[in-house]
C-alpha cells in the first residue's frame, strides 16, 4: 500500500518543514490538493508553493487538480514539480486530450472522480491512465466522513482494469484511516490519501505505520 499524506491539513504555517517531517516518517508519495474555488467551494494552493516546496524532500508529488479547466494549467503544474498529474472527469469536455497533453510533459496522468460518478465512465478512457482517484468524500474539504458505497466503486473498477489487462493504480481519498485500510486494501485500492488522519495525530511516523500495517 502507498501512503500519501494530503499536505491540505499540514499547518501551512510550516508548510516546508511539514513536507520534510512526513517524508521522514514513511510517507510514499506527497499529496497535493489543488483548488479553486469553482470546482469546489474552496481555494488552496498553486503552482508557486510547489515549486517552493520541491526542494523538500524527493518522494513524488502526487498533484490533484481540483479546477475547471485543467488544461490551461498542465504546463505551469509540470514546471513547478508535479511528478503524478490528476485531473477530474468531471472538470473538463477533452478529457483524452488533457490525459496525453499530460504525459507530454513526461509526468503521470490520473483522473479523479466524484462520489455521484460511476466508474464505468472512465471505460474508454482507462487504457491512457496511470492512475485513477476515487473520491470517497465530496471534494472540496478535508476531515470528511468516509462513503462506504466507495467500496464496491474500487471493486467495480479493479475488475475493469483486471479484465483489460492494465497497470493502472487505484487511488482512494477521503476519509481514510485505520478502521477502514483494510477495506480499501481488499477491495483492490492501491494508493491512500490521508490527510487529517496522519496530521492530527500526535506521531506522524506511527500513523503512516498503521496504515502500512
Amino acid at each position: 500500500m502507498i501512503v500519501a499524506p494530503s499536505i491540505l491539513s499540514a499547518d501551512f504555517s510550516k508548510l516546508g518543514q511539514e513536507v520534510i517531517d512526513i517524508d521522514r516518517s514513511g510517507a510514499d508519495w506527497i499529496h497535493i490538493d489543488v483548488m479553486d474555488g469553482l470546482f469546489v467551494p474552496n481555494i488552496t494552493i498553486g503552482p508557486l508553493v510547489i515549486e517552493a516546496i520541491r526542494s523538500k524532500t524527493t518522494k513524488p508529488f502526487d498533484v490533484h487538480l481540483m479546477i475547471v479547466n485543467p488544461e490551461k494549467y498542465i504546463d505551469q503544474f509540470a514546471t513547478a514539480g508535479s511528478d503524478i498529474i490528476t485531473v477530474h472527469y468531471e472538470s473538463t469536455v477533452h478529457l483524452h486530450r488533457v490525459i496525453h497533453q499530460i504525459k507530454d510533459t513526461g509526468r503521470k496522468a490520473g483522473v479523479s472522480i466524484n462520489p455521484s460518478t460511476p466508474v464505468i465512465m472512465l471505460d474508454e478512457i482507462l487504457p491512457y491512465l496511470d492512475l485513477v482517484l476515487i473520491m470517497s468524500v465530496n471534494p472540496g474539504f478535508g476531515g470528511q466522513k468516509f462513503i462506504e458505497s466507495s467500496i464496491s466503486k474500487i471493486k467495480k473498477l479493479k475488475e475493469m482494469i483486471v479484465s483489460a489487462n492494465l497497470q493502472t493504480l487505484i487511488e482512494v481519498d477521503g476519509g481514510v484511516s485505520d478502521k477502514n485500510i483494510r477495506l480499501l486494501k481488499d477491495a483492490g485500492c492501491d494508493v491512500v490519501v490521508a490527510g487529517n488522519y496522519i496530521f492530527k495525530s500526535n506521531d506522524y511516523e506511527s500513523a503512516i505505520r498503521k496504515l502500512k500495517i
